[in-house]
């Protein structure tokens, strides 16, 4: 049970990077709106390994996410 609750907060905590991400993308001029989940999941893998000024603990949540897992989180409802 503890080992789900886990689970769900780590879950939780991608999601809101990956958006934050996105959100910073946009700010950046890049319009991902009318991007394909896959596109944006592609995107967003580059921008985190490459211009994102992400933390430790951030780049720990990404860490084995590959461009499907990233679609999977972005498409899941809160």
């Amino acid at each position: 049970m503890l080992q789900d609750k886990t689970s769900d907060l780590v879950a939780e905590k991608r999601k809101k990077l990956l958006e934050r991400l996105i959100t910073e993308v946009g700010r950046g001029g890049y319009d991902l709106y009318y991007a394909s989940t896959s596109q944006v999941a592609t995107y967003l893998l580059d921008y985190a390994s490459n211009r994102a000024q992400l933390n430790a603990d951030e780049r720990a949540l990404l860490d084995g996410l590959d461009q499907r897992d990233i679609g999977m989180i972005l498409s899941m409802k809160a």
